[in-house]
């Protein structure tokens, strides 16, 4: 009876040992399964992590494309900017210098515009030395030649112990203005003696009989009254001066 028993066993441990193995394979077959979708997994992820680089390395190098592109257009700009500000400068330095030559130019002429003026100013006043000016005169009454007309009118009026002869005179002429209207003040007579003594005489002489003279009404002659209310009227001819008397009425005496 104890060697069925036995057989028995021996088939029980085959059977195990078999089941193992077919278990074992199935393992086997299972990690191998398993490894081989790792892999599979592992070099897709690697692919697809060398396509996301290669992706982000494009897009890295066309960025870094255009701000290079930008950048060496504002280093340009920037170029250009700045030799236009050392032209500026340069200008600005010229124009400086020019300046200041202009205004030591300047100063030097104004000085010698005040000195001109000043020799002017003399020169004017000597020219002016010689001059005698007379007024009241009518118009035109010189004639055609007022040098001989006014030379003799001096002689006449200062007599001839003063003069003896006629002064030489280098100029006679009216002032200059405007013609004046007939009836207006006549404009001043201007005589330039030729000698400065003669000038002095007439002068001195004029000044000794200007006390004696006797007090005349100048050219035209005009009628003052004073009305009652202290106003004062004037009246430059007597039919004026009369028109206005007859129409006057006399303010009653309070």
């Amino acid at each position: 009876m104890p060697k069925p028993a036995l057989k028995t066993e021996t088939k029980q441990a085959k059977k195990t040992e078999t089941a193992v193995s077919i278990a074992n394979e199935a393992a086997g077959a299972d990690m191998v399964s398993i490894i081989s979708l790792l892999e599979e997994h592992r070099a897709s992820s690697e692919l697809a992590q060398r396509e996301h680089r290669a992706s982000i390395s494009a897009d890295f190098k066309a960025a870094f494309a255009v701000l290079e592109a930008k950048l060496n257009q504002t280093q340009t700009t920037v170029a250009e900017y700045g030799e236009q500000i050392d032209s500026l400068e340069t200008n600005a330095n010229l124009q400086d210098q020019r300046l200041r030559i202009l205004e030591e130019k300047c100063a030097v002429l104004a000085n010698s515009n005040a000195k001109l003026a000043a020799k002017t100013a003399d020169l004017e006043g000597r020219s002016r030395r010689n001059n005698i000016r007379i007024i009241g005169l009518p118009e035109s009454i010189e004639g055609p030649r007022p040098t001989t007309f006014f030379s003799e009118l001096l002689v006449e009026l200062l007599g001839n112990e003063t003069l003896q002869s006629p002064p030489e005179l280098d100029r006679a002429h009216r002032a200059p203005a405007a013609r004046p209207q007939p009836g207006a003040r006549p404009r001043p007579v201007i005589l330039r003696l030729h000698r400065y003594q003669v000038k002095d005489l007439i002068v001195r002489e004029a000044r000794k009989r200007r006390s004696p003279l006797p007090p005349a009404p100048l050219f035209p002659a005009r009628l003052q009254i004073t009305l009652g209310s202290g106003a004062k009227k004037r009246f430059p001819s007597p039919l004026e001066a009369v028109a206005f008397a007859a129409g006057y009425e006399r303010e009653p005496a309070n």
